[in-house]
């Protein structure tokens, strides 16, 4: 048993390993065409869409934007983020319950790459398998909300280590749900001191002007 446990262990190693490999080259072909590049990350429901949504109609004057959204199925945040009058590419992973940078790589090619100065690469609900895969972005930003509880973060403290920036969304909500989302910042420093932190809520704009200046757009 012990044995093909260690196994186990080495296939799940050598899948990383190779994942940053691909990332890696994925990361140089940015940097040649001059895109910044954003990974965000986070559960169904923390509202990384909506985020996202309202990031487009602001920068979207200012630079030359694309998406890339990752789903288990459907293209509902694609289409989403169409609405904006901006590209976007859905990727549907099946039964991955994260974006790869293979799979990240293999769409490339339908994307403007001369045309674009910033690219946002939403990952696939969940806050668990992310954090083994990189794909190949700058930054990482990784989203949560009020409604998921106040032990989210300590929770996850992994994809925080990992993470550039992390988002409390729904602020709006913080009484409703009895939830302190100082505390989550908190949480968030004790884990990774580095990280920058920022209060939002997607539904009423606020916060949203510090997270770009966080972004530095």
């Amino acid at each position: 048993m012990s044995g093909q446990g260690f196994k186990i262990v080495d296939i799940e190693q050598d899948l990383i390993k190779a994942n940053e490999k691909i990332a890696k080259k994925i990361q140089k072909l940015f940097h040649e065409k001059g895109i910044k590049t954003f990974d965000i990350v986070g559960a169904i429901g923390a509202g990384k869409t909506m985020i996202l949504e309202t990031l487009v109609e602001r920068l979207k004057g200012k630079y030359r934007l694309a998406l890339v959204t990752a789903d288990v199925t459907t293209e509902i945040d694609a289409d989403r983020i169409r609405r904006h009058g901006v590209k976007c590419i859905q990727i549907n992973t099946g039964r991955e319950c994260a974006l790869t940078a293979s799979l990240l790589q293999n769409v490339l090619d339908q994307l403007p790459l001369d045309d674009i100065d910033i690219l946002f690469v939403e990952n696939v609900g969940n806050l668990i398998c992310p954090a083994d895969f990189v794909v190949g972005c700058d930054k990482r930003i990784v989203v949560v909300s009020i409604t998921e509880g106040g032990h989210v973060v300590i929770k996850h403290p992994l994809l925080f280590k990992m993470s550039d920036v992390a988002v409390i969304n729904k602020i709006d909500l913080r009484d409703v749900m009895d939830v302190d989302p100082e505390k989550m910042v908190k949480d968030a420093l004790d884990i990774n001191p580095y990280i920058k932190v920022v209060l939002t809520s997607a539904k009423t704009g606020e916060g949203i002007d510090e997270l770009v200046d966080v972004l530095e757009l």
